[in-house]
């Protein structure tokens, strides 16, 4: 299937020194293709069950009265943002924010994990890596830092929606000064702590990329294809990590601790799994 218009997402958040997690099929999943964008719609997935992520499933696919995908990106409790989809998706509904009226074919939605009610503190590094996300995706877009809104801000008629729970004047104001250089600058996440074992993921190729292939039994290629990413995350739900398919100095440990599972072989199937 074809790629959609939002691939670049990936890229910008990961050089705001984020950490990232793709889904299987991110890159050709969507309701159709996005048109300009002038914005982002923060979102809150007013979710209690626990978990870094609970919800992807559900942004991912949809409930009953509303096929997904819900949002392009989803925000973990740990500051991971999961890219779900490159593609327009339903997250906005009726409202305007600015001259925007249109936003789900104008505006870049963001589900971030959080109870929504006031019985779930938000998490530092998870508000932390929201405003960083935003600037970088606004940065990217050409969009001013005014343009990214909450929910309940864009949603008409007003009162109709109450995400994200937290102050967006204030987030703005973050948001704005992280697009002018005036916050402090992150280097990439996970940082390369271990010369001789660097952290890897998806797009990495050569000799280390080959011991983790080997490590997690998938076919040894020497290049982080969405095979090897898939089991690298097999590796960390077995060993109760962040499922987020990067191979930092944990998931190294627990791939030395881990049995070596049956080789798998490569799929035959289309698509950017």
């Amino acid at each position: 299937m074809a790629e959609y218009s939002l691939v670049w997402m990936e890229q910008a958040l990961l050089d705001a020194g984020l950490k990232v997690a793709a889904t299987p099929g991110w890159r050709s999943r969507g309701r159709g293709e996005m048109g300009a964008i002038k914005g982002v719609i923060c979102h809150h997935t007013a979710t209690k069950a626990a978990g870094n992520m609970p919800s992807l499933k559900l942004i991912t696919e949809g409930r009953p009265d509303l096929g997904g995908p819900l949002a392009q990106l989803g925000l973990g409790r740990d500051g991971t943002f999961y890219l779900v989809a490159a593609g327009r998706a339903n997250h906005a509904g009726s409202g305007q924010w600015g001259d925007v009226e249109g936003g789900n074919t104008h505006m870049i939605g963001i589900e971030a994990e959080n109870a929504g009610d006031g019985s779930e503190a938000w998490a530092d590094v998870q508000v932390d890596a929201y405003k960083r996300g935003v600037a970088a995706l606004l940065s990217r877009a050409g969009a001013p830092a005014g343009m990214c809104c909450g929910h309940k801000e864009y949603a008409r008629p007003q009162g109709r929606k109450v995400d994200p729970d937290m102050d967006m004047d204030e987030f703005r104001a973050h948001v704005a000064g992280h697009m002018k250089g005036a916050m402090p600058v992150r280097p990439p996440i996970p940082a390369q702590d271990d010369q001789a074992r660097p952290t890897l993921r998806r797009g990495d190729e050569g000799d280390l990329v080959r011991e983790v292939q080997a490590k997690v039994g998938v076919a040894v290629t020497g290049s982080f294809d969405a095979v090897t990413e898939a089991a690298v995350r097999e590796v960390q739900r077995a060993a109760g990590m962040v499922a987020d398919g990067i191979v930092g100095p944990k998931t190294w440990t627990a791939m030395d601790k881990a049995p070596v599972p049956s080789a798998r072989p490569l799929p035959t199937g289309g698509g950017d799994g």
